[in-house]
């Protein structure tokens, strides 16, 4: 995972350059597609929830989800249309992590990650084709 100060949005596909955009999927779970989980967001708060339940400190980047916000209630959008920068998105549902998380940062977070962020399709990008 990187850090990047903007991202493109390309309508019905994801974000450019993302391992699982619809049409070059590369991900570790690329051979299950599904519809509505584009792009994926996370609260900036849970990182600091997680550490004072349980302990466990995770770093930004570790969440693996695309997009990391602060001040907003994510659960809240659940079937709601929001924006996103110039991006509109709908949060189709209460997000799952995947188990492969534990694999890869050696932390036992699954659990304390589970509904603490939201899958949405990207029904607008900032650009509508990618180049």
């Amino acid at each position: 995972m990187r850090e990047m100060s903007e991202l493109q949005l390309i309508t019905g596909k994801g974000i450019e350059g993302d391992r699982y955009m619809i049409g070059r999927e590369t991900g570790f779970y690329s051979h299950k597609p599904e519809e509505g989980r584009q792009v994926t967001l996370f609260e900036a708060e849970v990182l600091g929830d997680i550490l004072r339940d349980y302990g466990i400190s995770i770093e930004p980047h570790e969440h693996r989800r695309n997009v990391t916000v602060a001040g907003v209630p994510l659960n809240h959008l659940v079937g709601k249309r929001f924006k996103l920068g110039s991006a509109v998105l709908e949060a189709t549902r209460l997000s799952l992590p995947c188990k492969h998380i534990e694999e890869i940062t050696g932390k036992e977070i699954f659990n304390p990650l589970v509904h603490r962020s939201i899958p949405a399709a990207n029904f607008r990008g900032s650009r509508d084709t990618p180049e």
